[in-house]
């Protein structure tokens, strides 16, 4: 997949008036299922999830263990196929993309915050950051501005040559959220960011995610918190595969 093959949507738009530029929702999925087979028996993971995600909402996924956000939250970051409905993100349509196209895009539009901060042990925080634009195949010296660029804007720009096991849980998910930044994603996936904190913590990482949205950044955010959930503008709760409720602050 080219640069072209992403941009050519874009180009065109950017000609006209910026009033009248059709919104592309971010997320476009429509009866979503997931069926796993374990031996004889299928579990239905999703039954049929319809969701759609416009630029700059801050919407939460809630549900008990077992609901099916993980697995929701995988599939709308790519990370894995549905069995049946049809999903576009950017516009851009899902089903029928191999696993490097799948790549490219969630390299292009997603940056992903995980609660196990998901960061690689023996390189420095800046390295970390780095990772994205090595995978875009950009420059050494550039990748490493944005990078320091992106360390700073979390408030880590002193740890920068840190390795994880030298960071607080609070520093090693701002390494993880300024990873996801770098480039620049239209989508960020956040899977219960706050999980391995403490509450003090964890505000605080909460209260950089409100920035994020303020500065019109477009975020999902799977939580099991009701307080976490009205931070946002909109709260998506599912249950047994199915959404349950769908709520707009």
């Amino acid at each position: 997949i080219t640069e072209r093959d992403w941009s050519s949507d874009v180009c065109s738009s950017d000609l006209m008036p910026s009033a009248a530029r059709p919104r592309v929702p971010v997320v476009d999925a429509d009866g979503i299922t997931k069926v796993y087979a374990m031996g004889e028996i299928k579990v239905n993971a999703l039954a049929g999830i319809s969701l759609r995600i416009m630029p700059g909402e801050y919407a939460t996924l809630m549900g008990a263990s077992g609901s099916g956000k993980s697995t929701a939250l995988s599939i709308l970051g790519c990370l894995d196929r549905p069995t049946s409905g049809s999903y576009s993100l950017m516009g851009k349509p899902v089903e029928g993309m191999d696993d490097r196209e799948l790549a490219g895009l969630r390299n292009k539009f997603l940056g992903f915050v995980f609660q196990t901060f998901n960061l690689l042990p023996r390189t420095s925080a800046v390295q970390n950051v780095e990772l994205p634009l090595v995978y875009a195949g950009v420059k050494r010296a550039d990748r490493r501005e944005a990078a320091m660029a992106m360390l700073e804007r979390v408030g880590l720009a002193s740890r920068a040559f840190h390795r994880p096991n030298q960071l607080s849980g609070g520093e090693r998910q701002r390494v993880a959220i300024a990873r996801a930044l770098v480039t620049d994603p239209a989508l960020i996936l956040a899977d219960e960011p706050t999980g391995n904190l403490d509450s003090r913590t964890g505000q605080s990482i909460l209260e950089l995610f409100d920035e994020l949205h303020d500065e019109g950044k477009t975020i999902l955010m799977v939580t099991h918190d009701d307080g976490i959930a009205r931070r946002g503008t909109r709260a998506i709760r599912i249950s047994d595969g199915r959404i349950e409720s769908d709520t707009s602050f």
